[in-house]
């Protein structure tokens, strides 16, 4: 079952009720947990500690909506599925500067990461962030927490990593790539929720439920139509 909830969605997966959110974060009412994948903080910084200009700003950028989701929730943790930290270059002075005021801000919060490809490459979570590490996959009662999305026996299993995206096209020849959730039976992936990630295009097969983040809304996708006509709120008929 799915309905609408201000721009969110509802799914039912084990018995337990989980809220899609439009900032690209999934919310578990049960246990008060904000799961975030990918983040990729110090992206940006990376890229210009090697010589690429890009813009400045997305670290803010990321902890503004996570600052926004936690005044709106009042979540007890935040699991992150990896991805933290882009590289080693990304623990630039004015990134961690950024995020250990962040942190301070929401001192009582748990921080628990599942951790990804990029975290093993960039080192060491900083010691100020109290940030828990765990193995993935991380189980905790008949759910996996995960960075590379795969099914675990007996367990569904939510996961990031892929940075999954769908394309919709309009009347005319546009198109427009959006970040996505994508179900499987047993499996959730979750979009990119750093906004300096990009996202690759999914292979949907039968069976499949996509859900695109468009703005501030989430909207499932029916499957075999991928326009922008077919897109619907959740809860309303096709």
């Amino acid at each position: 079952m799915t309905r609408a909830l201000h721009g969110e969605c509802e799914v039912e997966i084990g018995g337990a009720i989980w809220r899609l959110l439009p900032e690209r974060a999934v919310y578990w009412g049960e246990r008060r947990w904000l799961i975030v994948a990918d983040a990729h903080f110090g992206k940006a910084a990376t890229f210009r500690a090697l010589g690429v200009p890009v813009p400045h700003g997305t670290t803010a950028e990321n902890l503004a909506r996570l600052s926004g989701l936690i005044n709106r929730l009042q979540p007890s943790a935040i699991v992150f599925l990896g991805d933290l930290f882009h590289a080693r270059q990304a623990h630039a002075p004015h990134t961690l500067a950024a995020l250990d005021a962040w942190r301070e801000r929401y001192a009582s919060i748990d921080l628990v990461l599942v951790e990804g490809n990029h975290d093993r490459h960039a080192g060491a979570t900083p010691a100020s962030l109290r940030i828990r590490t765990e193995s993935d996959p991380w189980r905790v009662k008949d759910f996996a927490f995960c960075h590379y999305p795969r099914f675990i026996d007996a367990a569904f299993a939510f996961a990031g990593h892929l940075h999954p995206a769908v394309r919709l096209s309009g009347r005319a020849d546009d198109s427009v790539r959006l970040p996505c959730f994508w179900l499987r039976d047993g499996l959730m992936v979750l979009p990119a929720f750093g906004s300096f990630t990009g996202g690759a295009y999914i292979e949907r097969e039968q069976g499949d439920r996509v859900l695109a983040v468009a703005e501030d809304r989430v909207l499932e996708l029916p499957a075999r139509h991928h326009d922008s006509s077919a897109a619907r709120a959740c809860g309303q008929n096709t």
